[in-house]
């Protein structure tokens, strides 16, 4: 069996942003050189979200949109956390998005079922941050 690991990294221009990784991953298996495992993709950081779905624009305002209901940035005084930062909504949405992916990779491809993408969700940007790719298999 091989293992493969490498680390991707993201500077956002905006606080929260939803980026697609699906292209940076695909590279990583062809670097991997693995035909048959498993791929798992996590953030690094605590208010950062790796997850699946749609790559459709609507889709991701409507994230955005329904995540700043349920955890609202402002006011900051709200959240107990928020005094040496003012991030607490931020590791809140990661709780909702989820930390990482794990996708089958299958005859040296992402085994993705339709419309299906990965994407990396910052919620307390502008700053570098990491994205971990380990892949196991043969």
């Amino acid at each position: 069996m091989k293992s493969y690991r490498k680390e991707l990294w993201f500077q956002t221009r905006s606080r929260r942003e939803f980026i697609n990784i699906t292209p940076d991953v695909d590279q990583c298996l062809t670097e991997s050189g693995i035909q048959e495992g498993f791929v798992l993709v996590n953030a690094m950081h605590i208010t950062a979200s790796v997850f699946i779905n749609d790559n459709e624009s609507g889709l991701h305002q409507d994230f955005e949109v329904w995540l700043e209901k349920l955890a609202p940035e402002k006011p900051y005084s709200q959240y107990r956390h928020n005094g040496y930062e003012d991030n607490a909504d931020a590791h809140l949405k990661r709780s909702v998005m989820g930390r990482e992916v794990v996708v089958a990779v299958t005859e040296g491809k992402l085994d993705f079922g339709p419309w299906e993408q990965i994407f990396y969700g910052e919620f307390d940007g502008k700053r570098k941050k990491r994205v971990l790719v380990k892949i196991i298999g043969e």
